[in-house]
């Protein structure tokens, strides 16, 4: 009997492909806008990937990781004379102007790394040595901002070629893959003494605190020291991360926009799904009909449709998932728009299609239930 059902979806072709186009669009609709959601919020937290610690401390209102409040000198001190603390780095973060080739200027975030240490230095080099940073006007420059101040060029940066940040020359002497920032600037990673000589001076200049736990102080432990000790805010590196991440959720309408469109994905599914198979079911009466006087049961014909509804509900998610990665696969070799796919979304995606199905063929199930057997011998 199955077999037979599968038959008669195949007969119709023009319901089937329907049926079949409608999921695959709302199944590339939701997975493709939940990923470039996610790729979305991995760039707002690109800092914790960027420049790695165990613990960051900043002043005590900050509440996400790309808003910092400048700290006092003397904090990094303080920090490091907390018991729970093996050890304390400054760190300098700020925006500053790159001058183009052709007169124009492209913002890029600077990174002032301890001298000594150079914690929070970038994850990937890709050309040149770390520590040719300590190298008067040294700069660590990602590949974006090669690419964006490449512009106006006869040939792209390199190694030794040097450009104004703000007013001032910097000379490139690594190139590092670092993270895409949520504004879109590159990152640039330099001295923290040599960063405070480009930026303009201000009466603080310490933007935030990297630590690392004593041996045998756990992460919470040593945030928990440091909080009662100093009166700043010490975030874990996960605890910095969703911070980030629910501020966004509150204090943007990002979350709203893209929500909206993925329940405009399940909508337009469920709606071409439920009509077309209402429709194939309406024009496929008088066979079921026959069915039924033949001695087939509700529950076998119940059975029947959701082995249709289903069959195209694995036909279109495979297809619109299969789309989706090969979009997805595009988009990573470029670098833009953001996209991130964990497995979750794929497979929270294959829930909500199968929904779909299961309430287009409860739309049948119920006219089906409803037809007499004698509708087989009327004219």
């Amino acid at each position: 009997m199955y077999h037979l059902a599968l038959k008669m979806l195949l007969g119709d072709r023009a319901k089937y492909v329907m049926l079949v186009g409608g999921l695959t669009f709302a199944t590339m609709l939701m997975t493709q806008q939940s990923a470039v959601f996610c790729g979305l919020l991995t760039w707002t937290t690109s800092h914790m990937r960027n420049m790695r610690a165990k613990l960051w401390v900043v002043d005590r209102k900050v509440e996400q990781a790309n808003e910092l409040k400048a700290l006092r000198d003397t904090d990094v001190n303080r920090v490091r004379s907390t018991p729970g603390v093996a050890w304390a780095v400054p760190l300098y973060i700020t925006i500053q102007s790159a001058k183009l080739a052709d007169g124009n200027f492209k913002p890029i975030l600077l990174v002032g790394l301890d001298n000594t240490t150079l914690v929070g230095r970038p994850p990937v080099i890709l050309q040149g040595r770390l520590e040719d940073v300590r190298l008067p006007n040294a700069i660590i420059l990602d590949e974006l901002g090669i690419k964006r101040l490449s512009v106006g060029r006869a040939k792209p940066l390199g190694l030794g070629d040097t450009f104004e940040l703000n007013d001032k020359e910097a000379r490139i002497v690594a190139i590092c893959r670092a993270d895409r920032h949520f504004f879109g600037y590159p990152y640039a990673y330099s001295t923290y003494t040599q960063a405070l000589q480009f930026a303009p001076k201000q009466r603080k200049m310490l933007s935030l605190v990297l630590a690392e736990p004593a041996p045998g102080w756990t992460l919470e432990q040593a945030a928990a020291s440091i909080q009662a000790e100093t009166g700043m805010k010490a975030f874990t590196e996960e605890e910095l991360f969703w911070s980030t991440i629910w501020w966004y959720f509150r204090n943007t309408g990002i979350p709203i926009a893209f929500m909206s469109i993925i329940l405009l994905g399940f909508i337009v599914g469920t709606t071409i799904s439920g009509q077309t198979f209402y429709a194939f079911v309406h024009e496929n009466l008088r066979h079921l009909g026959a069915l039924k006087a033949m001695g087939a049961s509700n529950a076998l014909l119940a059975r029947m449709l959701l082995v249709q509804s289903l069959t195209v509900g694995f036909l279109g998610y495979g297809i619109g998932v299969l789309l989706v990665t090969a979009f997805g696969r595009a988009v990573l070799a470029r670098g833009e728009p953001p996209f991130m796919m964990p497995w979750q979304l794929p497979a929270g995606t294959f829930v909500l299609v199968m929904a779909i199905c299961c309430f287009s063929a409860l739309l049948g199930i119920r006219k089906v239930w409803k037809i007499e057997p004698a509708i087989v011998f009327r004219g």
